[in-house]
């Protein structure tokens, strides 16, 4: 599955984020693990203390990757609704989930303050993010000054986190679509009257 010249070490943590976005902690055996990354049975005692070890690695590297995807839309150019608007219609594998959402379903990643942490990480950065874009349409008087931008943050995350939810329950990606669509009519600024 994996080219000859990707390390071990990397086949290792490629192979449980994909295995943890598929199928949870609990469904990532070692075993599984070893054969997704074309590694022999020592391999991950070898770079790694054991499952919980590289599943950390795993869920940093995935945490790292969606903070750096959503700050490319967030920190792109327009105006703060039009950056609001990308992150939610930005290209996304709907059916899937959220890698880093799934881990929030997951007892035994809830349960480790360790697993936990860059998810939980992750997830305040967006919200934070957001929230900060918000106060910046208020300034430059682009979103009503009694919006709340913590509460507004709050809501798009909501909004992505359980477009996934409801698209994955329907089979359709149009469920997600249509909650996006949705709270953009609702934070659209409002049009000018024609002169």
């Amino acid at each position: 599955m994996y080219s000859t010249g990707v390390n071990t070490s990397e086949r290792l943590i490629e192979s449980t984020r994909e295995l943890l976005w598929e199928r949870g902690y609990v469904g990532t055996s070692p075993k599984a693990i070893l054969e997704r990354a074309g590694a022999g049975q020592g391999s991950m005692y070898h770079h790694f203390k054991g499952k919980p070890d590289l599943a950390l690695a795993a869920i940093r590297r995935t945490a790292e990757e969606m903070r750096a995807v959503a700050e490319g839309v967030l920190g792109g150019g327009g105006t703060p609704y039009e950056r609001i608007e990308a992150y939610l219609r930005r290209e996304r594998e709907v059916l899937r989930g959220c890698p880093i959402g799934r881990l929030t379903m997951d007892p035994d990643v809830m349960a480790s303050a360790e697993l936990r942490a860059p998810v939980e990480e992750t997830l305040d950065w967006i919200r934070r993010r957001i929230a900060g874009i918000v106060e910046e349409g208020k300034e430059r008087g682009q979103f009503a000054a009694s919006l709340d931008g913590e509460g507004i943050a709050a809501a798009v995350l909501a909004t992505v986190q359980g477009g996934y939810v409801l698209a994955r329950a329907s089979g359709s990606p149009a469920a997600f679509d249509t909650g996006v669509r949705g709270l953009l009519s609702l934070l659209a600024p409002p049009r000018s009257p024609a002169a």
